[in-house]
């Protein structure tokens, strides 16, 4: 028999001390737990957990080293009816394993019940189909390594997923591409650099499992919204295996990002996990404690609320499951010294009975946690539950994805009707959505396109989806995408559409790279990337979804690369604070000024005319909010941006005095050269605008 002491309860988990490893696992229904210890051939060997102490059942077990795989089993009620789901014959994974070996093998052996009748158990064993927990070794020497703490209106986001983005990178070695170790190639973190983003949020890296309707139809979960592992690195991203040297090459591939200056932001999933319904697998929460980790029908507890689409929602009213959560966000921060996180499907997380409730204690203890509350806290605000659009709801500390913005910027552009109002907001920050929380315009993330939807390049070629890849009858993705392909559907040797696309990415690029808070950048859409009108590659993990460098649009990239600079370069542009709309000294501008095509201040009836399409937006770089973080006086040039979303060219009157006197031009998304034009005009002057152009003047 092998040597077991008591151990303690805390921290959860396997914890190695350089002697031993301490186990710790919660269950508040169990009524035996045993550690499941696996050999180099897998052969297994039980050890139950001699203490229980608040439920957590532990043990210490002399000279288990890292590299051990293990899993537990739990020996409890089996009642699904009312929600109580133990099965011994299930091999459960650590919920708090620091790395995670295998992967699933669809079967029915990993079903909690006989199929033929869900009410019985089964009793086939899951551990031949499986993946093990695996010990780790937490030494890393990080040097100097910290977090890099970039205000975020300095910060320029790049939504990346780490296999796609080298996976066909030319100057990154075969062996090492769509690995963390393929991100820390100087290939990789150069281009980051040169392109001139602050920070990488990285699509899903916990331990994700490739859902099972897809692996029947020869596809992949390649986003990774399919959690199993919130500490643990997922392992296929792992160049160096996954006996847990996937940690090590992670913790390498954050030093390398930080080295360079680039931040990392993990795009996280802890609304709900891969076990689905309450028929899906199991493979760790649903055998240990069912009701402590779901959402459960109150009437009927043997079904789970879903609040996600996709069968489950964590119980974030239970405070093992907000532990869990908040341990694995700190353990993200702490040991892996990430900068901050996205969080997928917000809106579950703060639910507490059925309504979203900004002040739940999933916030509370964000807020007053001093490690969580100094980081990067992003919110997709939405889940797909009753009342669960809630853009500009979040608390203070909070940053969101706006998807009005992006909704907005999509319809102006595409010269839709009664626009003009809100893109005039949305381009100053959203004040109406955050500034009456004690929130500042850096609370909205504004982004064009995301991982979820059009690429940008598809954006402007297609009217329609073309999910038919993913094998359900283009009934999935979004089908009100905002999209206009200018005249034809997908590719087109038409050189006049073919322009005409390319100036509306610079329009979409330009507009995003130039409005007040912080600018999101989907991956590739600096170069062009398409997927071919697909608008759901969560199922591609291929060329469809990969990055293809060999088509990369030069032109474009340049174009991106100057507004990200352009961006840095002033400050007017990414403000602290709201605009007042006043002047500091009499007879002076006020800070931003809204004009028409005429040169006139904007009336409420020019802003509610359906039809009008333009405007001109003034910066006022005399008018900033007092320091920066160095002490310094902030002061900029002053601008004028031309919007024309007509679809015909439009006469413009430039403002003179108190605007400015005289006027040159920066930006053009109309020219072949789009930072070449250096004209100089004088205010009153008359200037023709193409259509579906935007024009940027600085004041001389």
């Amino acid at each position: 028999m092998r040597e077991t002491w008591p151990g303690d309860p805390l921290p959860l988990g396997a914890y190695w001390d350089g002697r031993g490893t301490n186990f710790s696992v919660f269950s508040e229904i169990a009524s035996t737990v045993e550690l499941c210890l696996f050999d180099a051939d897998g052969r297994e060997e039980r050890v139950p957990l001699p203490e229980v102490s608040a439920f957590r059942w532990h043990g210490y077990l002399p000279d288990i080293a890292p590299g051990q795989k293990y899993g537990f089993r739990v020996t409890g009620p089996w009642d699904p009816s009312n929600g109580l789901r133990c099965n011994p014959n299930k091999l459960l994974l650590d919920p708090y394993a620091r790395a995670i070996a295998g992967t699933v093998r669809l079967g029915p052996e990993i079903l909690p019940g006989d199929p033929t009748d869900p009410t019985r158990a089964d009793d086939r064993d899951s551990a031949p189909c499986v993946p093990r927990s695996v010990v780790i070794d937490t030494r890393f020497d990080w040097e100097a390594d910290r977090a890099l703490g970039r205000p975020l209106h300095e910060t320029v986001l790049y939504e990346l997923h780490v296999k796609g983005f080298t996976a066909t990178m030319p100057e990154v070695p075969p062996e090492l591409r769509g690995t963390y170790a393929g991100l820390t190639h100087p290939a990789a973190v150069q281009y980051l650099q040169r392109l001139g983003v602050t920070a990488v949020e990285l699509l899903p890296v916990h331990q994700f499992v490739h859902d099972g309707h897809l692996l029947e139809r020869g596809l992949r979960n390649y986003w990774g919204y399919n959690s199993i592992g919130f500490f643990a690195p997922h392992s296929e991203y792992s160049h160096s295996g996954d006996h847990g040297e996937q940690v090590a090459e992670f913790k390498r591939m954050v030093k390398a990002l930080h080295a360079a200056g680039l931040e990392v932001i993990l795009d996280v999933v802890y609304n709900h996990t891969a076990e689905g319904n309450h028929l899906g697998p199991v493979l760790s929460f649903k055998g240990l404690d069912n009701l402590a980790y779901y959402r459960t029908v109150d009437d009927e507890r043997q079904y789970y609320l879903d609040y996600t689409g996709t069968g489950n929602s964590l119980n974030m009213r239970h405070p093992q499951a907000l532990q869990l959560v908040t341990d694995s966000l700190r353990y993200w921060a702490v040991e892996m010294h990430v900068d901050g996180f996205r969080f997928d499907l917000a809106a579950t997380l703060a639910r507490e009975l059925y309504d979203v409730d900004r002040l739940s204690s999933f916030f509370d203890i964000i807020h007053q946690d001093p490690i969580l509350n100094r980081l990067k806290l992003i919110a997709e605000p939405w889940d797909v539950g009753p009342g669960g659009y809630q853009v500009g709801n979040f608390p203070a500390l909070w940053c969101e994805w706006n998807g009005k913005y992006r909704d907005v910027v999509r319809d102006y552009w595409r010269s839709c009707e009664s626009t003009l109002g809100e893109f005039g907001a949305r381009l100053t920050g959203s004040a109406d959505l955050y500034q009456d929380n004690g929130r500042t315009p850096v609370a909205s993330i504004n982004f064009v396109a995301a991982h979820d939807g059009f690429t940008l390049r598809d954006l402007v070629s297609y009217n329609e989806r073309h999910n038919e890849a993913n094998g359900e009858e283009n009934r999935d993705g979004e089908s009100h995408n905002r999209s206009w392909n200018l005249g034809v559907e997908g590719e087109t040797d038409d050189e006049s559409i073919r322009s005409a696309r390319r100036r509306q990415q610079r329009n979409f690029l330009a507009t995003l790279f130039l409005s007040q808070g912080v600018p999101m950048l989907l991956q590739g859409d600096e170069i062009g990337r398409s997927q071919q009108g697909n608008n759901n590659g969560y199922c591609q993990d291929n060329e469809l979804s990969w990055l293809d460098w060999a088509r990369a649009d030069p032109e474009l990239l340049a174009f991106a690369t100057r507004l990200i600079e352009f961006r840095r370069s002033h400050c007017v542009f990414r403000r602290r604070r709201w605009f007042n709309g006043k002047a500091l000294t009499e007879g002076a501008p006020p800070d931003v000024g809204w004009l028409t095509t005429q040169g006139t201040a904007m009336t409420p009836e020019d802003w509610n005319e359906p039809s009008a399409k333009s405007l001109v937006l003034f910066l006022n770089g005399e008018a900033l909010p007092g320091r920066d973080r160095r002490g310094q006086v902030e002061r900029d040039d002053s601008f004028l941006l031309l919007f024309n979303a007509q679809l015909e060219p439009l006469v413009f009157t430039l403002p003179g005095l108190p605007w400015g006197h005289q006027w040159r031009s920066i930006i053009d998304t109309a020219a072949s050269d789009p930072f070449g034009a250096t004209a100089e005009l004088n205010g009153g002057s008359a200037l023709e605008r193409p259509s579906l152009s935007l024009l940027v003047l600085q004041r001389v």
